[in-house]
């Protein structure tokens, strides 16, 4: 009796559950291109996304509606539509120009920015060339993220073709030389569409601490040409041919707790996807759910 009133009283050493993982989205504005802002802030919710990310010209023009309308209409904007602003894209300004901006997001509830690196020499460099421009980036970087720092903001710099930030070793390296917890990587699947295999691996080598944003977009030529919708929507998870699982489980594997943005790119740019808001909100809905599967399968 003694031993087995000791067992009941005795924790469980049965493993516990864990939490299932998820994946946190936020809506990317260009989707809807140039479409009134108070027609897009309704969507957040209806994309299953928590938030939103602003773009501006010459991907959408929000970002430009925004400062027409003011800060405060658009602060009651997100409160109409009971969403949140939490990224700024802007690559117009690169990532040494930003400061102004980095100030605008934090005031308006935000936590993040995202943009491309620039080259730094040798576009797409490799081995050592990535190693040394990557030290210089962040050398030139150093009062930047120490503003984001002090605003407690992430600069979340894009790997994207005809950059320094931009091969495996470059990624690689951004990540290893690192030197601030406020700079982490918007990761890109689309601009290694020549190096797919090792797409895992580099999330993996990133980590959660790196990886603070990742665009779930698949390489296809109708993103720099005018094709028909049919071809320009292989861009986007379930329309194309990209195995999303190995992704996933590399996410996965990494406790990713990041933002992810359902995306592609209408040509020309500036665009709705679309003709309407709720047709682009059904298209990011397919995708979500083909996502949704391939968790299923991990």
């Amino acid at each position: 009796m003694k031993l087995m009133t000791a067992a009941v009283a005795a924790p469980s050493l049965a493993p516990a559950k864990s939490k299932a993982f998820a994946i946190r989205y936020v809506l990317s504005s260009a989707m809807y291109g140039d479409l009134p802002l108070d027609e897009v802030l309704p969507e957040v919710a209806k994309t299953g996304a928590g938030s939103v990310d602003i773009w501006r010209q010459r991907h959408a023009n929000h970002r430009e509606q925004i400062t027409e309308m003011g800060d405060e209409a658009f602060q009651e904007e997100l409160l109409n539509h009971k969403t949140t602003m939490s990224v700024s894209t802007c690559y117009p300004l690169g990532p040494f120009e930003q400061d102004d901006e980095m100030r605008w997001v934090e005031k308006n509830g935000g936590y993040m920015t995202v943009c491309g690196s620039r080259s730094h020499g040798e576009k797409d460099p490799k081995g050592e060339e990535a190693k040394r421009q990557v030290k210089l980036f962040f050398e030139k970087l150093k009062p930047h993220y120490e503003l984001a720092e002090s605003l407690g903001i992430t600069m979340a710099i894009e790997n994207h073709k005809n950059s320094m930030l931009s091969s495996p070793d470059s990624i690689r390296y951004f990540v290893d030389l690192n030197p601030s917890k406020n700079v982490g990587i918007a990761f890109a699947p689309h601009h290694l569409h020549d190096a797919i295999d090792e797409i895992p691996g580099l999330i993996k080598h990133c980590g959660k601490e790196n990886l603070p944003f990742i665009y779930f977009q698949e390489y296809h030529m109708s993103s720099k040409a005018e094709m028909v919708k049919v071809e320009e929507l292989k861009q986007m998870p379930g329309f194309g041919s990209l195995d999303y699982v190995p992704i996933l489980a590399a996410l996965r594997d990494v406790d990713f707790n990041g933002l992810a943005e359902i995306f592609m790119h209408p040509t020309p740019r500036g665009e709705p996807m679309l003709p309407t808001a709720t047709e682009i909100t059904q298209v990011i809905n397919h995708s979500r759910e083909y996502l949704t599967d391939c968790l299923a399968k991990l």
